[in-house]
């Protein structure tokens, strides 16, 4: 088992060390600026509102909608932007929990798109739970080989490492339609099943070259285990169990959630193999005072594993490839992929101001993944990361916050910018 000993790593390992424990101060405080005077929730938006001579009651709703522009840029795009929607709602039983729906539509310098449609849905009281995403890109996206050992440890790196000097460019076009539906039977808990497909065509392997023997991870991996390298089609069909007690799937404070999700894919058309994929997740928020149930404890982790056959390479396991690309703060998206890969996350979220407008966070990651073909088995190495967070509260009954977060990993950083938690 290898950690990573880079010095700016360590360095905010040490920082976020501190903001754990700068909270627990800010907290004394707060509660008792709490005992002394009312401190409703309050938006940003309301900082802009003219306050009214005569207090009216407004109904409350059971819906809201959001659209926030999307800007920023990343190694597998550069420069993009877009825009990004997310609707959540209920019913009108009391019980009901909300749902949420998103669309997202990024458009990048490269001249590449990514649209995006998920849902989370819970209807007839909480009775039956979808779950679904799709996607459709034209897109690029470097791969960097199989394992999390790509990234070796400080003390056996070369002069100038770096990780775009492992990095070969890759463009191709992506459709994904996953969907599942799970129906209660029992209090919280739901079995369903689903379709799963996802199709690349126009596969481009910048950097392979036949003739003059330069070969590509994606090209030797297709080789090897008998597909097409420039296009394939995967299908299959899914048995589901999910058991969910959050209070709010939008911003939890406690509450646990599970999700089993076993995929058969059957040979229905050339260039296909049997297999089957095993993903597993968990969440569980915890929450950390009597006083003030801002102060939560997160936990999430999830593995995805290749239990029997082959798939595709861009269809293994692959970090910030899960269902709202959140995972693997501090990695650009597809860096570590590999037969297997377990993911787990603890984020510490605490109130900032009283009135629940301003929050923060910090948090930790890791991630590990195999490598089959060269017996690289999981927890051989494992990548770590570390990040702050700051929270803006735009909207009060859903408790939806605009998230900003930054992360340091292993010879890595990144920005993240969204709308809702990360998990």
């Amino acid at each position: 088992m290898k950690f990573s000993n880079n010095k700016n790593f360590q360095h905010a390992i040490k920082v976020t060390v501190l903001l754990f424990i700068l909270p627990l101060f800010l907290n004394a405080q707060n509660e008792l600026e709490s005992q002394n005077q009312e401190c409703p929730p309050k938006t940003i938006f309301e900082l802009f509102k003219k306050k009214d001579s005569v207090y009216v009651v407004k109904p409350t709703k059971n819906d809201f909608f959001l659209v926030i522009p999307a800007i920023g840029s990343q190694p597998a795009t550069g420069f993009f932007f877009g825009a990004v929607a997310q609707y959540t709602f209920k019913g009108k039983q009391e019980n009901d929990k909300y749902s949420v729906a998103n669309l997202g539509i990024l458009y990048t310098l490269k001249k590449q798109w990514m649209i995006n449609v998920k849902n989370n849905i819970l209807l007839k009281n909480n009775k039956i739970f979808l779950s679904g995403d799709y996607r459709f890109y034209i897109f690029s996206q470097p791969n960097y080989g199989l394992g999390t050992d790509i990234i070796p440890p400080r003390r056996d790196r070369p002069d100038g490492f770096s990780i775009d000097s492992i990095a070969e460019s890759m463009d191709y076009n992506y459709f994904k339609f996953h969907q599942t539906a799970s129906f209660e039977i029992r209090k919280d808990f739901y079995v369903g099943g689903g379709i799963n497909i996802d199709w690349y065509t126009n596969i481009k392997d910048n950097e392979l070259d036949i003739e003059n023997g330069n070969l590509t991870y994606h090209y030797n991996y297709s080789q090897l285990h008998g597909f097409d390298n420039l296009e394939y089609f995967l299908t299959g069909v899914s048995f589901n169990m999910v058991y969910d007690s959050r209070d709010n799937q939008v911003n939890s404070s406690r509450g646990w959630f599970a999700n089993i999700n076993y995929r058969f894919n059957p040979v229905l058309f050339n260039n296909q193999k049997y297999s089957n994929v095993l993903y597993a997740e968990y969440r569980h928020f915890i929450p950390l005072s009597s006083k003030n149930d801002r102060y939560i404890l997160g936990i999430w982790a999830y593995g995805q594993f290749i239990t029997r056959g082959d798939v595709p390479y861009l269809n293994l396991p692959a970090i910030g490839w899960d269902q709202r690309s959140r995972s693997g703060e501090g990695y650009t998206q597809g860096l570590f992929r590999g037969n297997g890969l377990v993911y787990l996350s603890t984020e510490f979220r605490f109130p900032i101001t009283c009135n629940q407008m301003l929050s923060g966070t910090v948090f930790t990651n890791f991630v590990t993944a195999s490598n089959a073909d060269n017996n690289v088995g999981l927890f051989h190495s494992i990548q770590p990361a570390a990040g702050v967070g700051f929270r803006i509260l735009i909207d009060k009954k859903t408790r939806t916050n605009l998230v900003a977060d930054y992360s340091w990993g292993n010879n890595s950083k990144g920005f993240y910018l969204n709308a809702g938690e990360v998990f």
